[in-house]
């Protein structure tokens, strides 16, 4: 208090002091901002979905070839990833707000280059813009959230956030299949892409009007080495690790893999450099030094690295093994879209009764899935097999997967200063989206390595079994967290 301040006091009784505001953090997000947030989450994951089911269609239309196949998804993931946490730093500076309106309005303009594609590589081509335009989009929506929202509130929105994640799969394959069917005016597998652009107009509307603008208090320069450095580590992991089987493994892909751990190991150290002598590295040292973010991270491997493979060998199995259409292919994997949402709903009640044991709770809970499902698969007649028969063991692992998402969103950001939430959560989108790459090339590659010798059943049983292992490891990790979550 000052000294003028002070003589008030002494000449007249000071007033009651106001109550506090309650922080403009905790009430700046609106209920349509949270939602129009979440929209512009769901909309990669949906389209990724879309796609993977307008495949066959696109390889007819476009004559293309099954290598050329593969760059339409891993030049969108390869993308996706590399350049996530480039947008959350993007969105610390410059305002996350500005930096979500430009990532919806491109993914609109990408998506109508896609639906619009006259040949193959073209397609490639907008898929690789499309998957920047996300990384552009996505990071700014954890961290809006983290740093607009407090305590319960905050808890809630995660909780959604991790909801989108099981919607998407639904939607995603539902839509695909449903879109491939009708081939509205003649469109097929275009309106995929097209049907992005009204969604993304209306995100695009409401976002001007409704999601607040944060950013970090002092801006930093940018990190070109360091952008450079994670770009081509990722890149030279992830690229061979997609591409490396189709092509059979050429000496391109096994040079970029030698290279990758020199690359990631070349970026560590530029980063920790720059951060010791006052820089601004994209992505601080310090925020792995933190417990809640390293150990969120490394929970995060068997989670999506399992999903990711799963979908994948599963789509192949319905479709081809089982001999499902598309539209049966999605609405078999209902239970558990349906089971991950209420799972995830229901995540902030199960961390306040289990602390961090709830991690440990669902992934055995996830693996009973899997369990079931492998049952499932070796006792019913494998011709004969319906999605009815498969609805308990998905419901189980989709019970399983909404609680591990909000988990580990929750874990890693709870430790990620609200300054730095864009390079926080652009980190963990990052872990994600590379995981989910790797988690197709390795049980993906395992899967159609078997199939041959073991056939479609017994390859999808040993994959299953290979997940439920990943799973086991987590819950014993999980044991590791402090018992009270933050």
């Amino acid at each position: 208090m000052n000294l003028t301040n002070s003589t008030a006091h002494v000449l007249k009784p000071a007033p009651a002091p106001p109550a506090p505001a309650p922080p403009a953090a905790a009430s700046a997000l609106t209920p349509l901002g949270l939602v129009t947030l979440l929209l512009g989450a769901a909309l990669p994951m949906i389209d990724f979905f879309i796609v993977n089911v307008a495949m066959p269609s696109i390889e007819r239309d476009l004559h293309a070839s099954p290598a050329t196949l593969e760059m339409v998804v891993a030049g969108y993931a390869v993308a996706y990833a590399v350049l996530l946490v480039l947008g959350g730093r993007l969105g610390d500076t410059y305002g996350r707000r500005k930096l979500f309106l430009w990532g919806v309005a491109a993914f609109g303009a990408t998506s109508l280059a896609c639906g619009l594609a006259p040949g193959a590589w073209w397609l490639v081509g907008a898929r690789v813009a499309q998957g920047a335009s996300s990384a552009l989009m996505l990071p700014q929506v954890l961290a809006t959230i983290h740093a607009t929202t407090r305590g319960e509130r905050r808890t809630k929105a995660v909780a959604l956030y991790g909801s989108v994640g099981g919607l998407s799969v639904v939607l995603g394959q539902v839509l695909g299949g449903v879109i491939v069917a009708a081939d509205v005016a003649g469109t097929g597998w275009r309106m995929a892409f097209l049907v992005n652009v009204p969604v993304a107009a209306a995100a695009l509307l409401c976002a001007v009007r409704a999601v607040p603008d944060s950013r970090t208090e002092q801006p930093r320069s940018g990190d070109i080495a360091g952008t450079v450095l994670l770009a081509a580590s990722l890149v030279a992991l992830l690229l061979p690790l997609t591409e490396g089987r189709a092509a059979g493994w050429p000496a391109w892909a096994i040079t970029l893999l030698a290279a990758s751990p020199l690359l990631a190991w070349a970026f560590a150290y530029v980063e920790l450099r720059a951060e010791r002598t006052g820089g601004s590295p994209l992505l601080p040292p310090s925020l792995l030094r933190a417990p809640g973010v390293r150990k969120g991270l490394v929970l995060g491997l068997p989670v999506f690295i399992g999903f990711s493979g799963w979908m994948f060998t599963s789509a192949v199995t319905l479709q081809q093994g089982l001999h499902y259409s598309a539209l049966k292919s999605g609405l078999t994997l209902v239970p558990m879209g349906v089971a991950q949402f209420a799972a995830s709903m229901l995540a902030p009640r199960l961390v306040t009764w289990l602390g961090s044991r709830a991690m440990t709770a669902c992934a055995l809970v996830h693996g009973c899935g899997l369990a079931v499902l492998a049952l499932t698969v070796l006792w019913t007649p494998w011709p004969t097999l319906s999605p009815l028969a498969l609805a308990p063991g998905l419901a189980l692992c989709g019970i399983g997967q909404g609680i591990q998402l909000a988990l580990y969103f929750r874990i890693v950001l709870a430790a990620v200063p609200a300054a730095r939430a864009g390079a926080g959560s652009g980190l963990a989108a990052t872990v994600q989206q590379s995981c989910l790459a790797i988690g197709v090339a390795t049980l993906g590659s395992l899967f159609l390595a078997l199939v041959p010798g073991l056939g479609m059943r017994d390859a999808y049983v040993i994959v299953l079994g290979a997940q439920l292992a990943g799973l086991l490891g987590l819950a014993l990790l999980s044991l590791r967290l402090p018992r009270r979550l933050g």
